[in-house]
């Protein structure tokens, strides 16, 4: 099984095997603690009446679980609400975090500890309270309230700048991850190594071909390197016939391997190919700006008409734009030691990612002041820093912005306005910034 295959298993099971490890742990130290503590330390006492004990404990666990409902009522609602709001493409970024895992585990666990403490307290009459099982209650409590807090700080992370920055955030890091390194030494093979001329890999015969059954699914990411070793192994080449990103359905052909030997085991391509539900971060930067435009075009639709949100998805949008357009994005193939092609996919153009992050903001917000002059900044700012191959496209995509506004607004007022370049959208015109410098000098 490949590292991808594995990583994705393990990740789609966390969510369901991180409570119920909590709450399991929890049963056992409720039932084993006490009675270590009988016989290792039968004299032990801590002074509290087994009533207030008992009553310490029980109020423990029906508070925990009236904290607990309040608790993730609350961040469903704002879950909800954000879903609405931003996209429901981020419910996912909450539901799947690690806090809210163990939040669900940790108040699971002092519920249950509680409760399976309190059965030894004054037990068969004694009049005993084991002192470290109620002390490790409250230890509990006050591990829960921790994990409160960060439950809380959580949800405030649905503020629409902090969505802005993770969504920007996690985009760097793919960025860096897919395009930064050119290289790689593992099995020998290099991203960046010529292709001298050789056979077209289209000419080698058709050995093996993996197909999808089942249900719509997302490739989320590909084992570049355990593909090109198969292809290696088959002396020939494995070309994957759609996209990290795309949807196969049933019937639909994922890769083709060709070459002169025998066929590769189907089920070693399968482990090279993650499929799941839902896009992810991992191998997709196209995915990053899709959402951020997502958060853009639903702030700029009528039922919430919030320009500003907008203009601050751009600056994330350009920061991204900037970082690739400075890459090689020529990143879907992948040469061994030799300088033979071993395997290759698609991957967004320039011009691809240009349209992704500018259409639908463009369109959506044609007729705003702001986003139209903060859209024109980005342009223009971009066109000197990204490759100069590069800045041809920006250009085009300046005169349509041009052509939109001239367009969409009738007054000639408004077009002077929505023409000029404005980094913050409405705060101060380059034209006017520039001035003003010139005033201080």
């Amino acid at each position: 099984m490949s590292r991808i295959s594995r990583r994705r298993r393990l990740s789609a099971r966390s969510a369901f095997w991180i409570p119920l490890l909590y709450a399991c742990s929890a049963l056992v130290t409720g039932l084993a603690l006490p009675r270590l503590e009988r016989s290792l330390l039968p004299s032990l006492t801590v002074g509290i009446d087994p009533g207030a004990a008992l009553a310490i404990l029980t109020g423990i666990a029906s508070g925990m679980m009236g904290l607990t409902a309040i608790v993730f009522s609350i961040a469903f609602v704002m879950v909800q609400f954000s879903a609405t709001a931003y996209s429901p493409r981020l419910v996912l970024w909450l539901a799947r975090s690690a806090v809210i895992n163990h939040s669900i585990g940790m108040f699971t666990a002092t519920f249950v500890y509680s409760l399976a403490a309190a059965a030894w307290i004054n037990r068969e009459g004694s009049g005993l309270v084991p002192p470290i099982t109620v002390w490790f209650a409250v230890l509990l409590l006050l591990a829960s309230l921790a994990m409160f807090v960060l439950l809380v700080e959580r949800v405030g992370m649905l503020q629409v700048t902090r969505v802005l920055a993770y969504a920007g955030d996690e985009g760097r890091k793919v960025i860096d991850r897919m395009y930064r390194v050119q290289t790689r030494a593992r099995h020998g093979l290099d991203t960046d190594a010529p292709s001298p001329s050789q056979t077209d890999p289209d000419a080698l015969p058709l050995v093996q071909t993996l197909v999808h059954h089942g249900a719509p699914a997302v490739v989320q990411a590909v084992d570049t390197d355990a593909l090109a070793s198969i292809a290696v192994t088959a002396g020939g080449v494995v070309a994957m016939t759609v996209a990290v990103g795309d949807t196969v359905l049933e019937g639909m052909p994922i890769l083709r391997v060709r070459g002169t030997a025998a066929a590769p085991d189907l089920d070693t391509l399968k482990d090279a190919v993650a499929l799941g539900s839902d896009r992810t971060f991992e191998q997709d930067p196209k995915y990053a700006l899709r959402l951020l435009v997502d958060v853009a075009i639903k702030a700029l639709s009528p039922a919430i008409n919030d320009p500003t949100t907008a203009v601050q998805a751009l600056d994330q949008i350009e920061d991204l734009l900037l970082r690739l357009g400075r890459c090689d994005l020529d990143v879907g193939r992948t040469y061994d030691a030799a300088g033979r092609l071993r395997f290759e996919m698609p991957v967004p153009s320039w011009h691809d990612l240009v349209v992704l992050a500018l259409d639908e903001i463009r369109f959506c917000g044609a007729t705003s002041v702001q986003v139209m002059r903060r859209t024109r900044a980005l342009l223009q700012d971009l066109s000197g820093q990204v490759l100069p191959e590069r800045r041809a496209a920006l250009e085009y995509y300046l005169v349509r912005v041009d052509k939109g506004i001239r367009r969409d607004f009738a007054d000639a007022d408004d077009q002077r306005d929505a023409l000029e370049q404005d980094r913050q959208g409405l705060g101060m015109a380059r034209e006017r910034r520039d001035a003003s410098a010139e005033t201080r000098d």
